[in-house]
């Protein structure tokens, strides 16, 4: 029953409030079909916030689910369409209306994509898309292993590109259906064949764009694993730039199209043609450098004094060493002269020590009859014969008479008479 109300005896608005939850609460849990457009995670909040919205309107609810109910849906990504068990919900303090959802799972697209995700994170645990085990593309490969659809537009840009890059290309063209139930076994068997061949040094995966369904094939856990086990690198150019089947991410290298896949595993003749034109002229340009800055060392070299005049280094040693025998000349003379005068002077010390000297002032030296210089009277008996050494020559002499205790002391300047 409507209440009744006017502006003197309105109803409270917490009755009112009360009222709708009740209305609310009484429509019960139903099934919907919408798409998934948010999925907001609050940290440290045990309630997840979702945002659906009708497939063919702009009407879109907030929905509350568990972290359980939602992980148990396997992976969901934003944009999936799903089917969720929702309840309708009224707040009191916040007059906010909600959905709580206690049971959500997604279909169509949204399964089959719900699906890839789980197997695609079962894939990157094991390792199969790390970086570090993908193999480097070889710069000009013998043959090229091509696998795709017989007459399909996939292998019509392969090869065509690659015969245009490089016209002496080698393609080894294996046909398998690109979708289907039996398209990933078929892309499995030609994959190995390819790989067992040891002239085939990259294999090519191609096809055209599809929708999600027609890409399955590519996406299918044996014919990835089969692909990681390979030793020949592997390119994977399947669909457009939008379409990523998992085959991508394990493919050692990823072409965004099949004409994309051409240009990856051949080089274009004309670019390399182009570069080594570059490099022979960088070649050239760098030995003519080279020569020209040797050859102004050269002539940094030459034009060096010692070079230009190998005798200038002997003219000037010759003047050093003139100089020096000049230095040693006079340190000789000076030397010897010094020397001189040491003799001259040590020469007159002993000639004036000489008993000749003494006999040429006037002095006599007597020896008696033994031969032997008299020092003394004593020495001497009258009559006795003594030799008198003079300093021109020498007298017999007759002792007459002996005087003890006297002593002559001659005069230089007296004319010679004893006293």
């Amino acid at each position: 029953m409507p209440l009744e109300s006017s502006p003197e005896n309105p109803q409270p608005l917490r009755k009112v409030v009360h009222l709708v939850r009740g209305w609310i609460e009484r429509l019960g849990p139903i099934w919907v079909e919408a798409q998934l457009i948010e999925i907001n995670r609050r940290s440290g909040s045990r309630t997840i916030f979702l945002t659906l919205r009708d497939k063919l309107s702009e009407v879109s609810v907030s929905v509350t689910v568990s972290p359980t109910t939602l992980d148990s849906a396997g992976p969901l990504a934003e944009g999936a369409t799903v089917v969720a068990h929702l309840k309708p919900s009224f707040y009191e303090a916040s007059g906010r209306f909600s959905f709580a959802c206690d049971a959500i799972t997604p279909v169509g697209e949204g399964r089959l994509l719900a699906r890839l995700e789980q197997t695609k994170r079962l894939l990157q645990a094991e390792g199969l898309f790390d970086r570090a085990r993908k193999q480097r593309l070889p710069f000009l490969p013998r043959t090229v292993g091509l696998i795709t659809g017989a007459g399909s537009a996939a292998e019509r840009d392969v090869v065509e590109n690659a015969r245009r890059r490089w016209p002496g290309v080698r393609l080894a063209v294996r046909h398998a259906l690109v979708q289907g139930p039996q398209a990933a076994e078929q892309v499995m068997a030609a994959v190995a064949e390819l790989d067992g061949r040891p002239e085939v040094d990259v294999i090519v995966i191609a096809r055209g764009g599809g929708s999600l369904e027609d890409l399955l094939p590519f996406s299918d856990e044996g014919l990835v694993r089969a692909v990681f086990a390979c030793r020949t690198p592997v390119v994977s150019a399947i669909g457009h730039e939008t379409d990523n089947p998992i085959l991508d991410l394990v493919a050692d290298v990823r072409a965004s199209t099949p004409t994309d896949a051409a240009k990856l595993v051949v080089p274009d003749v004309a670019d390399e043609l182009t570069r080594v034109a570059q490099m022979r002229d960088r070649l050239r340009q760098s030995i003519v450098n080279l020569v020209a800055g040797q050859q102004e060392r050269l002539d940094a070299l030459r034009s060096r004094p010692v070079l230009r005049d190998p005798t200038a280094t002997f003219d000037v040693r010759y003047e050093q060493l003139g100089a020096l025998r000049l230095r040693s000349l006079r340190a000789l003379s000076g030397h010897l002269d010094r020397e001189s005068a040491a003799v001259g002077h040590h020469l007159a010390r002993v000639r004036a020590m000489s008993p000749k000297a003494t006999l040429e002032r006037g002095y006599a030296i007597l020896v008696g009859p033994d031969g032997h210089a008299l020092t003394s009277v004593g020495e001497i008996d009258e009559d006795d014969d003594l030799l008198a050494y003079l300093a021109d020559g020498q007298l017999v002499v007759e002792v007459r008479d002996v005087r003890p205790g006297s002593t002559l002391h001659p005069d230089p300047s007296s004319s010679g008479d004893l006293p």
